[in-house]
């Protein structure tokens, strides 16, 4: 026998496959013995351990992992999300379709169809179709999907403007339920913006887009948010802005005000705003999250934003007075569908230039998430395949968009909060993600889990929105990092002065934008006795310049492309010379790559 012979391993009977021999259910349920780790999923934490603890095998993109393995990593998914999801909904039908007094079963419609609309278009966006008779008539393929592991979802970067707009529609007179259907038509005709970008070449996107722009929208957007997050912890969006109904001055008078009041309610209690009780359940929401972090396992630390909700809402239910919502739960039905309510869909003409906005930067948070997402499934960014997953990515955001707004829910576009769970559970494999999209729907369809969700409290839905907000914020903190501050005057120029209007028109939204139950009375643009064309132009400019990330966004962009490049510095000293010389010549290889 030959030394190579002799050092080949050896193979027993049992461990060779059997050609043609069908896969046992066991093996297609759960795998073969011994190759998939399920244990290392529920292996807890030990913090304060000289080393790491924790090991997982990673599944490729391709990899046919059996279906327990998937349904277990399509829920690690589906939890990631479902808190960021279930969100712009919920904020939209509770505090602007409906206001004061709640609609529970608007509530629980819009989360319902919210989760089923998500997985369905998630399905579309794994799986990755080419588009019909494209290689014949442009002689390129194009594709509508990225994929691989990419879901899509409600993204926060319509919650603001669909907010404003709302509220601006129903001071017209029109219903809460009319002003959506207003929205959802005017959502069908700016994703086409985001249609028409997705055949143009990614380097085209990323110029109009430079990460010094990008980073400033998504610190905007997580400004706004953050604060938002903050009156739902305190008690709740409405009886926090009713909150001036208590000044000193005017309690004094002994005036009175008919509803909605500065009293936040939660179950049968009814508490003014920022009342410790109700702070205490929102923190209670924030400390779990720390213990999570500490000690928790891989599938925990995917399930973080739910597993801390979920103990929020159970001091909430656990605690002597009663601030659950336990009729919300009885009074939803055992299951539901798309189209159980139906809104009249139209166009509102004030709310396009930002909804416009809107879409140009999902479209670069898009371009960003797959490539993270292919960062995590260690794929190649230098191929074809990365450019179709791109195009097809960018596709699917506004093909899904029209689809989600006849679905009766906010437009879809692609979620970042997943690429996360790839990172950590090193699982990239698109089975997770059909699995994640069969979850969505299947939770989306028993109309009893958003009869749950609209009862918890809001100040306990503030302590985990705050947290999620904060991470929009994070995400832009750390984009604005990769930007070159430290010497580039220009870039230094450019966020600050798009932070200072877009943070401030954030902070105080005022100044062009009317207080509640006042229309057309901003100092600004008073315009009640305008005729109606001049009453939509000047909503439209109240809802941009009210809007913080629109006016720092555009800001942004105005002044990348108008200001000059930052001067060359020629250094006398020796020493910085050659400090200067070695960080330019680092930064070469990036710019060519860039270009």
């Amino acid at each position: 026998m030959s030394t190579e012979e002799q050092e080949k391993p050896t193979t027993t009977e049992e461990e060779l496959p059997i050609e043609g021999k069908p896969m046992s259910f066991r093996d297609s349920f759960m795998g073969e013995k011994g190759k998939y780790d399920y244990g290392a999923l529920c292996m807890p934490n030990i913090p304060f351990c000289g080393k790491p603890n924790q090991q997982v095998n990673f599944y490729g993109r391709d990899e046919p992992i059996p279906i327990f393995l998937a349904l277990i990593m399509g829920l690690q998914h589906c939890f990631a999300m479902v808190g960021g999801l279930i969100t712009p909904p919920l904020v939209v039908f509770r505090f602007t379709v409906c206001g004061f007094p709640f609609c529970a079963d608007l509530e629980q419609y819009a989360i319902s169809a919210a989760l089923i609309t998500s997985g369905f278009c998630s399905i579309f966006n794994v799986a990755q179709f080419a588009i019909p008779f494209s290689e014949k008539i442009t002689g390129k393929a194009y594709y509508v999907g990225s994929g691989v592991l990419s879901v899509l979802g409600t993204s926060f970067t319509f919650l603001p403007i669909y907010e404003i707009a709302i509220a601006q529609m129903k001071q017209d007179g029109m219903s809460g339920e009319a002003a959506y259907g207003a929205m959802l038509g005017t959502s069908m005709v700016c994703c086409l913006l985001e249609l028409f970008l997705s055949f143009m070449p990614i380097r085209i996107i990323k110029k109009i887009f430079p990460p010094i722009v990008t980073s400033i929208t998504v610190i905007l957007i997580g400004v706004a948010l953050t604060g938002t997050g903050m009156k739902y912890w305190g008690g709740g969006v409405v009886c926090a802005e009713m909150g001036w109904q208590t000044h000193a001055s005017i309690v004094a008078q002994d005036l009175s005000f008919g509803p909605p009041f500065p009293t936040c309610t939660a179950g049968e209690t009814s508490y003014m705003y920022g009342d410790p009780r109700y702070i205490g359940l929102g923190f209670s929401v924030l400390a779990f999250l720390v213990v999570i972090e500490m000690w928790g396992s891989v599938f925990m630390k995917n399930c973080n934003v739910l597993l801390a909700l979920l103990f929020g809402y159970m001091i909430a239910g656990l605690a002597p007075e009663k601030y659950v919502a336990q009729d919300n739960i009885e009074l939803a039905e055992p299951i539901t569908f798309l189209w159980v309510y139906t809104f009249p869909i139209s166009v509102y003409a004030p709310a396009i230039i930002p909804m416009l906005i809107a879409y140009l930067v999902t479209t670069v948070e898009t371009v960003g998430d797959i490539t993270a997402v292919y960062e995590a499934s260690l794929l190649d960014t230098n191929t074809e395949e990365y450019n179709d997953s791109i195009q097809g990515g960018l596709t699917a955001d506004g093909v899904m968009s029209i689809v989600s707004a006849l679905f009766t829910s906010m437009p879809n576009t692609t979620f970042s909060q997943n690429n996360g769970v790839i990172a950590l559970t090193k699982c990239a494999s698109r089975r997770a993600g059909y699995a994640c999209a069969f979850w969505l729907i299947f939770f989306g369809v028993l109309s009893k889990v958003a009869g749950v969700i609209t009862s918890i409290p809001d100040c306990v839905l503030g302590g985990m929105t705050i947290f999620l907000f904060a991470n929009v914020l994070a995400s832009g903190i750390k984009l604005a990092s990769e930007v070159d501050l430290q010497h580039s005057r220009r870039n230094r120029f450019i966020l600050a002065f798009s932070l200072a209007l877009g943070v401030g028109v954030t902070v105080w939204p005022y100044a062009f934008m009317d207080r509640r139950a006042s229309p057309y009375t901003a100092a600004f643009w008073p315009c009640a006795d305008c005729n109606n064309t001049m009453k939509g132009l000047r909503n439209g400019v109240s809802i941009f310049l009210s809007t913080g990330y629109c006016v720092g966004t555009v800001v942004a962009m105005i002044l990348n492309g108008i200001l000059p490049a930052d001067a060359e510095i020629i250094y006398f000293d020796e020493k910085h010379k050659n400090t200067a010389d070695e960080k330019k010549a680092s930064d070469e290889p990036e710019d060519e790559t860039a270009a």
